[in-house]
């Protein structure tokens, strides 16, 4: 069933640590969990839940999310009257770049007055989480809530950034801070915001004639009091992935099934963009021991707790132990990899040996890739 209600994953000013990771592509397309990017699950949530147009607000280093999501249709999102609209940064001056989200969504504004849909959900594209659209929406309207913003419990330790929560006895917000405030809070933002369409439409002409132009930090946060602001609490899985060891973290934690099955499938199924690639190939003397390994790869050494990405090759007697080697790696024979990240394409010389931290792992970087 489709709701009447219209998605946004938000790309402007993404907070983000991820240093050399996003150099060349930006948050949104970071690989993830083998042969996914990070914008498949608020997507594939979206899409599930029956949210049937999505506009995604770029901002820099775009182009691979222009590949990556082409036309839509591996979402479903390439019919008529619906579908995926990637909206690139409006510009008049190269100062643009600088504005906030809101300026970003005036300039685009004919996207939203053009549908006739009621809510609209404005989300970021860090989360890994599989959620469900329709639940939240229900529950927006039975509490008559202004905003309603999807929270979790987060009792552990963090590692990546996120805004800490806090509600009174009813569940309204009450406070709001960024990673780096005061408040003591188990609660945490996940970046995902609920309202009718015509208060974010008010919101955006309000805060810009006040000379504001960042949505949670200008238009929300000081109307607390003002409006009704409601927190949903998402019981599945989260990984707030912006920090290289938030990155390391949650790609090591796929490797439990129960997590993985939590991800990818309840309470639907995440997409991406396919590729067809052969089954991967084991040769005699190789050995791959609870790991995650892509289509494509060919193993010949040792592959241990660790995440191959497609067309990863392992050479003889080389060993892969508790690290990411994304698309195309290759490490070279009787090299070696422990705790480390590779990014897309990256060599390993034979004999080279590679050594990080679970705190803080070792980043192999090949320039240029997306």
């Amino acid at each position: 069933m489709k709701l009447p209600m219209m998605g946004v994953i938000n790309l402007i000013h993404e907070t983000e640590e991820m240093g050399s990771l996003t150099a060349n592509r930006c948050l949104a397309t970071v690989p993830f969990a083998g042969r996914y990017r990070l914008i498949d699950f608020v997507l594939s949530s979206m899409v599930n839940s029956g949210v049937p147009r999505v506009a995604v607000f770029a901002h820099t280093k775009f182009r691979s999310l222009m590949d990556h999501l082409g036309s839509g249709g591996n979402w479903d999102l390439h019919r008529k009257q619906s579908g995926l609209f990637v909206l690139p940064p409006a510009m008049e001056d190269m100062t643009d770049f600088g504005k906030g989200d809101l300026y970003q969504f005036y300039r685009n504004r004919d996207y939203f007055a053009r549908s006739s849909l009621e809510y609209v959900v404005i989300a970021r594209s860090h989360m890994a989480c599989n959620v469900d659209f329709a639940a939240i929406l229900e529950q927006h309207r039975e509490r008559d809530a202004d905003i309603t913003v999807v929270c979790k419990k987060w009792p552990h330790a963090q590692t990546g950034l996120t805004r800490k929560v806090k509600l009174d006895a009813s569940g309204r917000v009450v406070e709001m801070q960024d990673h780096f405030g005061r408040l003591t809070s188990d609660l945490v933002s996940m970046e995902m915001y609920v309202m009718r369409k015509d208060l974010l439409i008010d919101l955006v002409a309000t805060s810009l004639a006040q000379g504001k132009d960042h949505l949670v930090r200008h238009a929300i946060l000081p109307r607390l009091t003002e409006l009704k602001v409601n927190a949903y609490l998402h019981d599945g899985y989260l990984g707030v992935v912006n920090t290289i060891p938030a990155y390391y973290r949650h790609n090591m934690e796929l490797l439990n099934p129960d997590v993985w099955n939590e991800l990818f499938f309840r309470p639907g199924p995440i997409y991406t963009k396919v590729k067809d690639e052969p089954p991967s190939r084991y040769r005699s003397g190789s050995n791959a021991i609870h790991s995650l390994v892509a289509n494509g790869c060919e193993i010949e050494g040792t592959v241990e707790n660790s995440i191959l990405f497609r067309g990863v090759k392992v050479r003889r007697g080389a060993v892969v132990r508790n690290s990411i080697v994304m698309q195309n790696g290759v490490i070279g024979e009787n090299g070696s990899l422990e705790n480390c990240i590779l990014d897309k394409e990256v060599e390993i010389r034979p004999l080279q040996q590679l050594k990080g931290t679970s705190e803080m792992p070792f980043l192999a970087l090949k320039r240029n890739v997306i």
